[in-house]
């Protein structure tokens, strides 16, 4: 029979191009591989899936896509998209035991592929005799805080927001504890007790691959590779297979987005080679109005050039949010008078900006970022330094990364209530264009390059971990 792997995402759009990406990665290593991916549907936008599907079936003949039924939640008052994810995803094991005994019937699975939020679905793999595995799409520093986080949780009986602490992590430096992600910070909440048994599963899988390289995070990747954080149990292998970053994205908007590529790539021609700061917080990074304005105060006196992708505010509040209006009228968002005094040295986009070309353009010399992980990788295969501004999920932890470990960004600091002035904005963008430590941040990045290519090189870190892990199905 055919040899297959089944991945399954969660349904956000990024998850699911993260493995597909995995997916095209595994076939460069056993192009006789089938991949399955299992998609579901969850009671939010989570962001058109359908178009970037219907390209990648079309294009490669080894990936094949499963829809699983959609389940029906009991009444629940929450609203916070990753206690929904979870539940969504365990009322969904019934469906996902059908579809791998479907698939058993003409493949040799080798593996259950699984990400953070889809973790319930190992114990149907288990039950099948399937080997389980996680695919794990941020860093090794972020890892290694999972990991160890139900070591956090028999060692205090206090919320992590009342903590007021610094959590004492291997591998990585100390965490404050109000910086993990808001789902751990209440102990009573349900979003708590999933992403709990989240971490409690990875030492049950077979096997965890990290989009992450070694050189990146040497000293995490070290560290968990010899079992640190799992005190009490064991750690299974990990394969460091980055860096992963998505060739192309969704298929929508390919016009509008077509003329936006080519204003912003003709623009960053006619500026001089490191000089533009990139502005850009990723797909779900709103800011309120207030907020916007600051950064257009803080960017006019800093007197550097810049791209700026700006995205509508949610309607109510300064928080994150999901979605947006797409009709963006910047006039009325941005400080009167602030498109025209700057025109001859700042470009303005609406909503969406192509960040890896835009990123590895030689005009760009820094980017300020929510600090998301496929940003961070984007930068770092660039050469990019940055200004780490997180803003939800673990950019908090991605950020005391990049500044005290990696040494690749300064940190972007807000005042309690997360909001950032616009003299911080002027006082960080001029530190990493012009001081010594933006220098030194700078010369670092693009040592870190080099490090990102040879690692995927035959013979390289990430290579070698790749093909371990395929070889390790021959022996299950």
């Amino acid at each position: 029979m055919e040899e297959a792997i089944v991945l399954y995402p969660s349904p956000p759009i990024g998850h699911l191009i993260s493995m597909v990406e995995l997916g095209k990665l595994l076939l460069t290593q056993k192009p006789s591989l089938s991949i399955h991916i299992l998609i579901t549907s969850v009671p939010y936008d989570s962001g058109s899936t359908a178009p970037y599907i219907a390209n990648v079936a079309a294009t490669i003949p080894s990936i094949k896509f499963h829809y699983l039924p959609t389940v029906t939640l009991p009444s629940t008052k929450t609203t916070r998209h990753e206690e929904l994810t979870f539940e969504v995803l365990r009322l969904s094991n019934p469906h996902v035991r059908e579809e791998l005994l479907s698939i058993s019937k003409n493949y040799t699975i080798h593996g259950l592929v699984v990400d953070f939020f889809c973790c319930a679905a190992l114990s149907v793999a288990k039950e099948l005799n399937i080997p389980g595995y996680h695919f794990f799409t941020s860093g090794a520093g972020v890892l290694a805080g999972f990991l160890y986080f139900p070591t956090i949780h028999n060692t205090t009986t206090k919320s992590l927001k009342d903590l007021k602490s610094l959590l004492h992590i291997p591998g990585v430096p100390p965490i404050p504890s109000s910086d993990m992600p808001i789902p751990v910070l209440h102990r009573d909440d349900k979003g708590y007790k999933y992403f709990l048994d989240s971490s409690s599963s990875f030492p049950e899988s077979t096997g965890i691959v990290v989009n992450t390289f070694a050189s990146l995070e040497a000293r995490a990747v070290k560290t968990l590779s010899e079992g640190l954080c799992v005190p009490n149990k064991r750690t299974p292998p990990i394969y460091c297979i980055g860096p992963l970053i998505a060739t192309e994205g969704p298929k929508e908007d390919a016009g509008s987005r077509n003329g936006t590529t080519l204003e912003c790539l003709t623009w960053l021609d006619s500026q001089p080679v490191g000089s533009v700061v990139f502005l850009c917080f990723g797909s779900s990074g709103l800011f309120s109005k207030e907020q916007l304005r600051e950064i257009a105060f803080g960017l006019e006196r800093s007197g550097h050039r810049f791209l700026w992708v700006v995205r509508n505010p949610p309607s109510d509040n300064k928080s994150v949010a999901l979605s947006a209006n797409p009709n963006i009228d910047l006039d009325s968002l941005l400080p009167e008078g602030f498109l025209d005094r700057t025109k001859e040295r700042g470009l303005v986009l609406k909503s969406w900006a192509p960040q890896v070309a835009v990123l590895n353009h030689p005009s760009v010399g820094g980017f300020v970022s929510h600090c998301g992980w496929n940003s961070v990788l984007e930068a770092v295969c660039a050469g990019v330094p940055l200004v780490a501004w997180p803003l939800y999920a673990e950019q908090r932890l991605n950020r005391i990364f990049l500044v005290e470990e990696m040494k690749l960004a300064l940190p972007m600091n807000e005042s309690d209530d997360g909001f950032v002035s616009s003299a911080e904005v002027e006082e960080r963008v001029l530190g990493l264009m012009e001081s010594e430590e933006g220098k030194l941040i700078r010369e670092r990045a693009i040592a870190m390059k080099i490090a990102a290519q040879a690692t995927l090189n035959e013979g390289g870190s990430s290579r070698v971990a790749l093909s371990q892990l395929v070889e390790s199905w021959k022996h299950k």
